[in-house]
């Protein structure tokens, strides 16, 4: 039932339409021109002001047919990561990606188009739904913050699913709680030609601090990463300062405080080992370590309505549908977080996040048909 020719020409549009975090005004405009034509009450909210951003989340209510239906939330985020400016789709058979040098954009433009063409069909048919809450946010790739400025007591809808994960036939219920890290190590700056013993390299501290650390997959449930270091003035000065930034995740709230003290603990022997006896005073290079809860875990329990609806719907269309832990958060965690009951549905993006981005538009297909048949089974069900 899904028109496909509208959706990939919807897609392919949105992917032309520059939208970086904090840069995503066109798209949202867009958006929401598409959902007023579809009859949805729409505004902007001010999650653009809060972040520094050029434009807030947009949200849409859209008034079912069916009285005593549960309202449901379907979302999806605007941004794309870099570098995704002049996206140049290329189109080879069912196959999507781009020249090479940028990312696609499928992430998430993918799930946002589906949304739009599953309502579309829902309005064109005449097809008996129940009230629909559309959340496409912002800045979802600079830290779920869209989602995390959200006021979900406009929302009606109390459960839903965000669209935003790759392999088609599974629903992602379980994934990390992730902490932000960010050390300074402080040194002592010298001559680094006539007089290096007189210094600490903050570098050095740093790096003998990175290899004591347990980095990449940690177990099945946790991971690290150290990904930005900036530090040092000029080749002939003893750094006296370097920043570093990175992260730990985990399904586990022990472990990821354990895998964090851990990261830290290395920085702060390898700064010790680093002390040096000079004039008769010893200096000792220190850590400053700061520690922000990123997001936390989300995890939606198989017999939870939501589940329960998506394994429905696939079981109609021929789809066993599977629930599955991933690494990676998004804006679900924080919408469980926030008191809604929230999964991550499937959309077919494929390696997101580099420029060998691609999408079988076989799978977009299935997957808007997928949210078609959730919202028509939903429109069935009595309020619980």
């Amino acid at each position: 039932m899904i028109n496909q020719e509208r959706l990939k020409n919807l897609l392919i549009e949105l992917i032309k339409i520059d939208s970086l975090s904090r840069r995503e005004r066109a798209v949202a405009m867009r958006l929401k021109q598409e959902m007023e034509e579809l009859g949805a009450e729409v505004w902007i909210d001010d999650a653009g002001d809060k972040v520094g951003g050029n434009v807030g989340n947009v949200i849409a209510h859209f008034r079912g047919t069916s009285p005593g239906a549960q309202p449901i939330l379907l979302s999806a985020h605007m941004d794309t990561v870099a570098p995704g400016e002049g996206v140049t789709p290329v189109l080879q058979g069912n196959i999507l990606k781009t020249d090479g040098t940028t990312v696609l954009g499928g992430d998430d433009k993918s799930g946002v188009a589906i949304i739009c063409e599953a309502l579309r069909l829902i309005k064109e048919a005449n097809l008996s739904c129940a009230d629909v809450d559309v959340v496409f946010t912002i800045c979802e790739e600079a830290g779920l913050v869209g989602a995390k400025c959200l006021d979900v007591s406009r929302l009606r809808a109390r459960s839903g699913l965000v669209l935003d994960s790759d392999s088609v036939g599974f629903l992602f219920t379980r994934a990390p709680a992730a902490n932000r890290l960010e050390f300074v190590i402080h040194g002592l700056e010298a001559h680094a030609g006539v007089c290096p013993e007189r210094g600490v390299s903050a570098i050095q501290a740093a790096a003998e601090g990175i290899a004591r650390m347990k980095l990449g997959r940690i177990d099945e449930e946790t991971t690290a990463n150290i990904g930005l270091i900036e530090g040092g003035v000029a080749v002939n000065i003893v750094p006296n300062s370097v920043r570093l930034k990175g992260e730990a995740r985990s399904h586990s709230e022990e472990k990821l405080t354990q895998q964090t003290a851990h990261m830290i603990r290395c920085l702060e022997e390898a700064a010790a080992c680093r002390a040096l006896e000079l004039d008769g005073k010893l200096f000792r290079p220190r850590v400053e370590s700061k520690v922000e809860r990123d997001y936390d875990r989300m995890a939606v329990s198989d017999d939870s309505r939501v589940v329960r609806l998506v394994r429905a719907a696939g079981k109609n269309l021929g789809i066993d549908v599977k629930t599955q832990a991933t690494g990676g958060g998004c804006d679900a965690n924080v919408l469980n977080k926030k008191g809604l009951e929230v999964a991550n549905l499937s959309t077919g993006m494929r390696d997101i996040h580099t420029v060998n981005e691609w999408l079988d538009l076989n799978d977009l297909y299935l997957s808007a048909e997928m949210v078609l048949e959730i919202l028509r089974l939903n429109a069935t069900i009595r309020t619980e």
